[in-house]
């Protein structure tokens, strides 16, 4: 399936979030925020065009080679020092050593580490799952506290140091920024209210279970934080999100508070942040965290697969709501593990537990 052409770009630090610490914060946290949404917003027109692009070019086409040898990852790290071209000079290539510089090195071992995640537990060739070499650019801009997918590359930014640091410091970031590269081409899922918090759901589903699957973590004995590396220090908060307690990974004088919701009850009517992609995505992702630990052992596992086949299956439209991705949902535990299984059992008690109907 080609990819859609209507997501503007994923960043992994919310405008709401943003326009908070421009109205609270300090003169220089102000600056940075300020000069961050600007920079988000000239970005997004760019993101589209590329959709546009890659959705003319039709499906990606299998060459001969290709299908002659196993896939491998391949990576490109590019460094912008601190400018904004997408096309700086590499720096590190697959299979060259360290550099010494931590950003260039981190992008690097986490791409490779979501793209392992990827192909063992789900045999996906990349990102595309056409052999796609996986470009990160980074030390992007000054003061730029977000990190992105443009629909080619993943982008990183330093943070301000004020209230984010480095984005490469996060598996989580990396393998959340990445999924949205395969929703892509899997989805789609358009970027607005319902199904795009499925979109950001689905893409914080695959980097905490990206994390989980390196550190070997069960479903239990895991965080289920995004982005815990990446806030400065003297932040209140954990992290960017919780998706075990939506609403509960910050509350900070600059920050403000997580408005994420748990539960329908709570949805968020809003015309912010595309209808509240970021907000309401809350309730999915405990949907998931539920239904994972239900099930117990590895997220990846039952829980995984499920999601999975769920957002390549061909009753998924562009705009789900919540009540038809969880019948999906539904759908593929019964083909999976049979319809008296534990599996759909979980599935039925995760999503009635955040008040989403089947």
């Amino acid at each position: 399936m080609s990819c859609s052409c209507r997501d503007p770009l994923h960043c992994i630090v919310p405008e709401t979030v943003l326009r908070n610490i421009a109205e609270h914060g300090d003169e220089r946290q102000r600056r940075a925020a300020l000069k961050t949404l600007g920079v988000d917003q000239t970005l997004r027109a760019a993101r589209v065009e590329t959709g546009a692009r890659l959705a003319a070019s039709g499906p990606p086409r299998a060459s001969v080679a290709g299908a002659l040898s196993p896939p491998s990852v391949e990576r490109v790290v590019r460094n912008a020092q601190n400018g904004m071209d997408l096309t700086a000079p590499v720096v590190r290539r697959e299979g060259d050593g360290k550099t010494g510089d931590p950003a260039v090195d981190e992008a690097y071992e986490y791409l490779g580490d979501t793209w392992s995640f990827f192909f063992e537990v789900f045999a996906r060739n990349s990102i595309d799952q056409n052999g796609m070499a996986l470009d990160a650019v980074v030390h992007f801009d000054e003061d730029f506290d977000n990190a992105f997918w443009n629909g080619e590359q993943m982008v990183f930014g330093d943070g301000s140091g004020q209230l984010f640091t480095r984005l490469t410091q996060s598996l989580t970031v990396c393998g959340h920024e990445l999924g949205h590269g395969v929703i892509q081409f899997d989805g789609p899922l358009v970027y607005q209210r319902q199904s795009g918090a499925l979109n950001e759901s689905i893409a914080d589903c695959f980097g905490a279970m990206v994390a989980q699957y390196k550190e070997g973590q069960t479903a239990d004995a895991a965080s289920w934080l995004i982005g815990s590396e990446i806030l400065a220090e003297g932040v209140s908060g954990r992290a960017l999100r919780d998706m075990a307690n939506p609403g509960t990974a910050f509350d900070d004088d600059v920050l403000g508070k997580d408005p994420q919701p748990g539960h329908m009850d709570d949805f968020v009517e809003t015309v912010q942040d595309s209808g509240g992609v970021h907000i309401n995505s809350g309730i999915p992702n405990r949907a998931f965290y539920l239904l994972a630990t239900t099930l117990g052992g590895h997220s990846w596992e039952s829980a995984g697969r499920i999601l999975y086949a769920t957002l390549g299956h061909p009753r998924l439209r562009a705009n789900s709501s919540f009540s038809r991705f969880a019948r999906i949902n539904l759908d593929v535990a019964r083909t999976l593990y049979g319809a008296q299984s534990e599996q759909v059992d979980a599935v039925v008690g995760a999503w009635t537990t955040v008040g989403v109907e089947l």
